[in-house]
Parts: structure tokens; sequence; C-alpha cells
């Protein structure tokens, strides 16, 4: 089955299947980002063991250990798994794979004041869906730019193999690998308002610098998804989910990537 472009303009598709990315905008209202809003900030007050587990003491000193990225909150809160199924996101999808998306992970970024960013990588180096690829689904919560450490992507980087990720310099990135973009692709900003979607092809490199700020955070609340044809994703990302919210599931993948085997255990992204 094959679907028209519903949703996305003619221009927009050309820069997705070009620069491996697009920035959507409009898809969250101001109320259904308020419930966001709302929704994390209760989250940030607890402990939920295996997704998300800040340090409480008033003795913490990185940012990072205070507010953690909140791992798959669509299976502990219904609002999150509501906004991973959220109509205007999974149309856009719908256009950018010719075929029903699946939702496969869902997160939510606080990145307050000070934080470390993360190192420039590949999504699907992680999510590893065969045959296929994921699409991430970035959403700014708050406004992103280059000082408060908003996106990075290396446009036209999508078409690019995965790479075998070298060590990041771990007092700048909280992640431990480090995909060097080719030496005529350079990292450029993805600046966004509030309530902006990013969305990027599984294979484009992309990270984020410091939140430089001292006073601003950069909030964001981020889902992947696979192409319903795929048939294998990592076993983290298992089981998954259909628009209308039932449950799906596929193949587990092991296969050791570009890397080999050594990097069957990957940490989840």
């Amino acid at each position: 089955m094959t679907f028209g472009a519903l949703t996305l303009t003619a221009e927009q598709l050309e820069q997705y299947r070009r620069d491996g990315y697009v920035i959507v905008k409009n898809l969250f209202s101001e109320q259904e980002l308020a419930e966001i809003d709302s929704t994390f900030e209760e989250i940030s007050k607890q402990s939920v063991p295996g997704y998300f587990e800040p340090d409480l003491s008033e003795e913490v000193t990185d940012p990072l250990k205070r507010y953690p990225r909140v791992m798959h909150p669509h299976r502990f809160n219904e609002t999150a798994k509501k906004y991973m199924l959220h109509q205007p996101v999974m149309d856009v999808l719908r256009d950018l794979y010719e075929e029903e998306p699946i939702a496969a992970q869902s997160m939510f970024y606080y990145k307050p004041p000070g934080s470390r960013g993360q190192a420039l990588h590949q999504d699907n180096f992680y999510l590893k869906v065969e045959p296929g690829n994921c699409i991430a689904a970035w959403t700014a919560i708050d406004a992103a730019d280059e000082e408060n450490g908003g996106m990075l992507v290396v446009p036209k980087t999508h078409d690019y193999e995965l790479s075998c990720p070298e060590e990041a310099d771990v007092t700048e990135s909280f992640t431990r690998h480090f995909v060097k973009p080719p030496k005529d692709n350079k990292p450029v900003p993805a600046r966004m308002e509030r309530g902006d979607t990013l969305f990027f092809n599984g294979n484009l490199i992309h990270g984020s610098y410091r939140n430089k700020t001292k006073d601003r955070f950069r909030r964001a609340f981020i889902c992947h998804y696979a192409n319903e044809s795929a048939t294998h994703i990592s076993h983290f990302y298992r089981p998954l989910y259909r628009a209308d919210g039932s449950m799906i599931d596929r193949e587990n993948n092991p296969d050791g990537g570009p890397c080999g085997i050594e990097y069957e255990a990957n940490y989840p992204h």
C-alpha cells in the first residue's frame, strides 16, 4: 500500500529526502504542550525504577544526575503514551515512510543549565530496525538553540552506512559513542521554537553541545518509530505500538552491526 503526501508539502518531503531531516511546525497545540509540561514536571519529582532514577539529594552537583533523561515513559504514563501516538505526528511519519509507522520508544530530556550534550551518533545503530529504518520525532518543549544545547544535524548523512563509533569526550557528552562526520559534511544547528518537531532518518548523524546557559532548560519529548514492514528491531524497543494503541511485536535483532559482536550489548539509545 502507498500513501499520498497528506500532511507534508512537496517541499518538506523533498527536504527530508535530500537532507535526511525536516522541521515541522504546529503539530502540537499550546494546550497539549502544557499537558506535557505538567506531566514531566510531576515525573521529575519522583523516581521510577528502570525508567527515571534522579539523584534527589541536596549534594548533587551534576545537573544530569538530578535531571537524567526519562526512558520509555509511555510504559508507565498514559499521557506520554498518548503523545507518542499523537495523530499529527503519526500522519507525518506515514508520509515519510509511505506506509504505516509503528512506535518503538519515547524519551524526555530535561537538559538543565550547565548539562553536557550528546556526542554525534546515528540512531539506527541502537534500534537496529531491519529492513527499513527508524525515524525520530524530536519535539522542542522549550525553544532550542546553540546556547541551550539545541540539536545539531549533519545534512545528507542519512545516505551513509552506519559507522562504528569512536570514544566520545565524556566531559562534554553524557554518552560514550562518537561518530565522526565525513570531511565535507559539517554539523549545523537545528534551531527550533517551542512545539516544533524535527523528524530525521535513523542513519543521519546528529547530536548536541552542552547547555551553556545559566537559567534555560532545553526540554524535549522524543520518540522513535519503525516502518510497519520491518521484521526486526533491538530487544530494548519491544513491544511496539500501532497508531490506534494496539500492541505489535517484531523479532529481536541481535546483529552486532558494523562493529562486530562486541557491540551486541550496546547501552540503549
